[in-house]
């Protein structure tokens, strides 16, 4: 785990991915706050690119808690049977549908803990969710951002909770809205598990990682 990275820094590297890329998005198709939920949800353990493949069709018929219970679970799972883990993600999505018609009127709620009491919702999830619709500055940790973070001392920890509270504590207020998408894509496509590609990284001088490959 590389030390923490002061201010100075710290706010250096997020003007270069700002410069870079202004506004960054989550990959994840959507097109409501339910259809948005549904996708994280059912991203766990898979890739956003088999989870956009898996849910075009999908979220064409159920793009509503109600419309999902409508589609019933056998209807969900022909749409989702090539992501990972469909069976019991499809158990939880029909779970949720329920509680959101019945308890919500159909909305997603807007705070952690009522998001993080629906089946199959966990922090990260919620905190995606909180941050791509609401605009809220939540940090959803996964474990691109996890390596990143403790690889480069943006934002070391131990566990995931620590690496978002070093985010918030350690990232200036100005960058924490768009922060977790720049962390994931950076980890996603320059700094990956194997060999990541050092030579291409807008802050490899500032970066901490002590293996760099050049």
């Amino acid at each position: 785990m590389a030390k923490q990275l002061d201010y100075h820094m710290i706010r250096e590297i997020f003007t270069r991915f700002h410069a870079a890329e202004p506004e960054p998005k989550g990959e994840l198709e959507h097109v409501n706050a339910y259809t948005l939920l549904v996708a994280v949800a059912l991203s766990a353990q898979a890739t956003d690119v088999g989870v956009n493949k898996a849910t075009r069709e999908l979220f064409k018929l159920a793009d509503t808690p109600e419309k999902m219970l409508a589609l019933g679970e056998e209807g969900l799972i022909e749409h989702i049977k090539t992501i990972g883990l469909y069976r019991n993600k499809a158990k939880n999505v029909m779970k949720m549908a329920r509680i959101l018609a019945e308890d919500y009127g159909g909305e997603v709620p807007n705070s952690r803990a009522a998001l993080q009491a629906l089946p199959g919702v966990g922090r990260k999830t919620a905190n995606v969710v909180l941050n791509m619709w609401w605009h809220y500055p939540a940090q959803a940790v996964d474990t691109h951002i996890f390596r990143v973070g403790n690889r480069s001392g943006i934002c070391p920890g131990k566990d995931v909770v620590a690496v978002e509270r070093a985010i918030e504590d350690n990232i200036p207020v100005d960058f924490q809205q768009h922060a977790h998408h720049w962390l994931i894509l950076h980890g996603r496509y320059v700094c990956v598990a194997r060999k990541p590609k050092c030579g291409a990284c807008l802050i490899r001088d500032l970066c901490q990682f002590e293996e760099k490959n050049f």
